[in-house]
Parts: structure tokens; sequence; C-alpha cells
């Protein structure tokens, strides 16, 4: 395995402070590369303020809320993922993890209907999400979830969808759009809007199966969603740096936030991500403020940080 990248010192001060806001770590049931507890003293020892749990299968409130207050220093934030296992657009899962904390729901990924009909391929030589092959077992075992559908046939948003915003913005979480087409991310975003939802992220635009064209990226991002450039999607081949980067100048760094997307094993360390990112930004013309407020002051109203 080649050797991963190191992050500079002028980029771990640039993010310091910043949220992950997505990131996968064990325990899980894919095989990650550190467990929760092991790399929250990671996070605090890069001078990051925190980092969103996400699962495609389980509420991770209840980890977080240990982690927390097995160490000090760093917010580790919960969540929830809307596929199948927990029920897909289930607003009676929503209302209890926020009970027990959670701070952010991603709509649909794994089981979304976009992702189950995509047959988009990522370039060549890119690697196959982690998830992908445990949904081909359940799926030989004769276990998939049924696709979680968030808008009708009549293009309009189901009820459950409309419960599960309503859940989110009597409690202040931050609704993340997962593996929605552009025209589902489109219609979901008006209707958390009108919902009062005031915290919106569009998942990786850049994902092979969703590939959000920059003129859609701004319109979203004029109704107030921040655009989520994932340092995997990149590193790992299913989009080019290049194209990563051009969409960011595009939509602009006021309309995008840095995030992670990493724990897989053959990838770099969690806790390095924010600040390779600072690094290749930096590389590329951005500048310092503008890569702060990607990776901190986005991140961090994400997080409900300063609330």
């Amino acid at each position: 395995m080649s050797e991963h990248p190191k992050p500079s010192a002028r980029a771990r001060d640039l993010v310091r402070g910043a949220y992950d806001l997505h990131v996968h770590v064990a325990p899980d049931v894919v095989e990650r590369l550190i467990d929760d507890l092991s790399v929250a003293p990671r996070f605090a020892a890069a001078g990051l303020g925190g980092f969103v749990l996400k699962s495609h299968y389980f509420s991770t409130a209840e980890r977080a809320a240990v982690v927390r207050a097995a160490v000090p220093g760093v917010d580790v934030v919960g969540a929830i993922t809307l596929n199948g296992p927990v029920g897909g657009m289930n607003p009676l899962a929503v209302e209890l993890a926020a009970r027990a904390g959670a701070r952010f729901v991603w709509l649909p990924t794994v089981d979304s209907a976009n992702q189950r009909a995509c047959t988009a391929s990522a370039p060549e030589g890119a690697r196959p999400p982690m998830w992908a092959r445990l949904q081909d077992e359940l799926r030989a075992e004769g276990m998939a979830a049924d696709p979680v559908d968030i808008v009708g046939g009549d293009g309009r948003i189901t009820e459950p969808t409309r419960q599960v915003l309503r859940v989110i913005a009597k409690y202040g979480m931050t609704l993340a759009t997962g593996h929605l087409s552009a025209d589902e991310i489109g219609t979901v975003v008006d209707a958390a809007v009108e919902a009062g939802v005031r915290r919106i992220v569009v998942t990786h635009p850049e994902f092979t199966s969703q590939r959000v064209a920059v003129d859609r990226q701004r319109e979203l991002a004029a109704k107030g969603a921040l655009m989520e450039r994932c340092f995997t999607t990149a590193y790992t081949g299913k989009v080019s740096w290049g194209v990563w980067l051009e969409n960011i100048r595009a939509v602009g760094p006021e309309h995008s936030v840095l995030s992670s997307d990493l724990g897989q094993p053959f990838n770099p360390p969690v806790e390095d991500g924010m600040a390779l990112m600072a690094d290749r930004l930096l590389a590329e013309g951005f500048t310092e403020d503008e890569v702060h407020r990607m990776a901190v002051l986005n991140s961090r109203s994400l997080a409900a940080a300063d609330d």
C-alpha cells in the first residue's frame, strides 16, 4: 500500500477548531480503520473541535454520549441515517435519536431509491464504497431492505418525509441529503426550508450516484444549503481532484463545507482528513480565509457548535 500524505503544520493550524461532519469508525458492521474511543483523543490532540459519527445502519447517539464522557475535550456528535434498518423515513426513529442527543439526520443513503437505481460507473480504478459488499451479501440472503422513497409518484415528498422534517426542525437538527438524486434534493430542500429546518447540507454532490451539476448546486446554495466536499470522493478516484476543486470555485467557498468521509482501512488516518484538504486547497490557490471558512466556520455552524 502506498504511503499516505501527511498534513503540514500550516494546514493543521488552519483547521484548528473544525468539526469533521462525516466519519465512519468502529464499531460498525463493516471493517473500519479505528474505533470511536481511540480516534477521539487524536482529534483532541490535533486541535479539532469534534466529529459526527455516521453509520449507514444505526443511530450513533448513545455511542457519541459515551465517547464524550470518556474523552473530554472533543465534541462527538451523534446521528441517524434513514435507511431500512431504522425503518426508512421513520419520524419516530428521528424523534428518539434527537431525544438521545443526535444532531444530524441523513436521508437515505445505501437504501435510497436513487442509489438502488444508479447505473452510473465510477472512473476506472476508483475504490468501491465499503458498504457495497455488505449490501450485496444482504441481497443474496434475501434480506435487502426495500428502496426508501422520499418523493411519491406525484413528484411531491411523502408524508413520512414531511413528518421527519418537522422533527428535525423542532430539535434544530442538521439535515443531510444522503444519496438522493439532484431532483429529489431540490424537492426536499424546498420542503425543509418550508418546515423551518435551519441547517441543510447536500451530501457529497460529486459522488457517483449523484453528480449534481454546478448550476443545480448554485440553486441549492441560494436556498441556504451548504455543499459538502468530501475528501474520499476525490482521494478514492470517484471524481477527479480537478472537478472537485472547480465545483468549489464555481459555487463559492462560502457555500461549501469540508468533511473527510474517512474511516476505511485503506485510507489515511481519520484525524488527518481536514488538514489534508486544507493543504490541497492552499496548493491550488485558495486563500487561508476561504479554507478557514469551509473547514472551520461552516462545519461549526452545521454542528451547532457555537449555539
